[in-house]
C-alpha cells in the first residue's frame, strides 16, 4: 500500500475543520439540559455517527467527570479518531469509549445517556420512516431520565436547488506530541455541492469538496491548489421540520421541541439558539430539534 503523503491534510481534518464546532454543541446541550433539569448540568454523552468523534473529545475536557460513547460504522474515521486521542490527557482518554456498531443495534451494555446527539444531517441516509422510527425508538431507550435527545436540521428553498457554494476556512497547524510544528496551518475552501433533488421522494444528493492552495502544501505562493473533489458525498432524505416532530413523537418521545437561530438586524446568523415554534422562510437556515422522554 502506498504510503499517504503527509504534506497533504487528511480529509478528516479538513471536515474537522469545515463543520465542526465541537464547543458550540456543548454549550448548547448545556443550555438545553440545564433547562430541562433546574439547572443541572448533562455528565454523559452519546455521539450517533460520531466520524472522529471530535465532540467525544472536546465533551472529556469540558468537566472532570464528563463521559463520552461514540457509534460509527465507518472504521476508517473511527481510526483517525482514536489517534486524535493521544492529544487528550490520560485523565481524559479513559473517559472516552469509542465503539464501531450500526447505530440501529449498538452493542448491549452502554447504559443510559443524559445527552445522545445525531449531527451534521447524518440520520437523513435513513430514508425509509419505519427505519427512522426504529432508530429514534432505539435512542429512547438509551435516553436518561431527564435526558435529551439532540438531531439538527436545515431547510429553506435553496434545499431544493442545484449549487455549488464555496467557503474559505482555516486549517490549523498541525504539531507533533513535543509540540514541534509538523506542518503549518492556512486558509482552504471548503465547497458545498448540492445534486438534483428529487421531490417525489425527498431523495437528494450532496457532495464536500476541498482546495487547498500552494502555502498550505509548503509550495510556493501562485502554485496550482490542489482540488480533493467529492472527498465526502451523501445520499439522503430531505424530511420537513413537521415530519421529523412527528416521527420522534411516533417513536415515543413525549415532548419534542425545535430550536431556531437567533439573528441579527441584517439576518445574520449568531449561533444562539433558542426555543421557537415560528421560522422564517429563509432561503437557507439551520436550527435544532430536541426530544426529552
Amino acid at each position: 500500500m502506498a504510503k499517504r503523503d503527509l504534506s497533504v491534510p487528511s480529509i478528516h481534518e479538513l471536515y474537522e475543520a469545515s463543520v465542526q464546532e465541537p464547543e458550540a454543541e456543548g454549550d448548547f446541550f448545556d443550555q438545553v439540559y440545564a433547562e430541562h433539569n433546574k439547572g443541572k448540568l448533562p455528565r454523559t454523552l452519546r455521539e450517533d455517527f460520531c466520524g472522529t468523534a471530535a465532540i467525544c473529545q472536546h465533551w472529556v475536557s469540558r468537566r472532570k467527570d464528563n463521559l463520552a460513547t461514540g457509534l460509527d460504522l465507518d472504521p476508517n474515521p473511527l481510526a483517525f479518531g482514536r489517534t486524535r486521542l493521544n492529544n487528550l490527557a490520560e485523565s481524559e482518554r479513559c473517559r472516552v469509549n469509542l465503539v464501531e456498531s450500526d447505530v440501529l443495534s449498538p452493542p448491549p451494555g452502554l447504559g443510559k445517556f443524559d445527552v445522545v446527539f445525531a449531527l451534521n444531517f447524518s440520520y437523513w441516509l435513513f430514508s425509509q420512516r419505519a427505519t427512522l422510527v426504529k432508530y429514534f425508538s432505539s435512542v429512547r431507550k438509551a435516553v436518561a431520565p431527564g435526558g435529551l435527545f439532540v438531531i439538527d436540521f436545515f431547510g429553506g428553498s435553496d434545499c431544493h436547488k442545484e449549487l455549488i457554494e464555496r467557503r474559505a476556512k482555516l486549517l490549523p497547524a498541525k504539531k507533533d506530541d513535543s509540540g514541534k510544528v509538523m506542518r503549518k496551518g492556512g486558509r482552504f475552501t471548503y465547497i458545498w455541492e448540492q445534486s438534483p433533488f428529487n421531490p417525489a421522494t425527498g431523495d437528494m444528493s450532496c457532495h464536500i469538496s476541498f482546495e487547498l492552495p500552494g502555502p498550505l502544501l509548503g509550495k510556493p505562493v501562485g502554485s496550482k491548489p490542489l482540488l480533493i473533489k467529492r472527498a465526502f458525498s451523501y445520499q439522503w432524505r430531505l424530511y420537513t421540520m413537521p415530519e421529523l416532530v412527528d416521527i420522534l413523537r411516533d417513536a415515543g418521545f413525549a415532548t419534542v421541541k425545535t430550536y431556531l437561530e437567533k439573528e441579527t438586524r441584517s439576518g445574520e446568523g449568531t449561533g444562539q439558539y433558542f426555543h421557537s415554534t415560528k421560522q422564517d422562510a429563509d432561503r437557507c437556515f439551520l436550527a435544532y430539534i430536541v426530544a426529552t422522554q
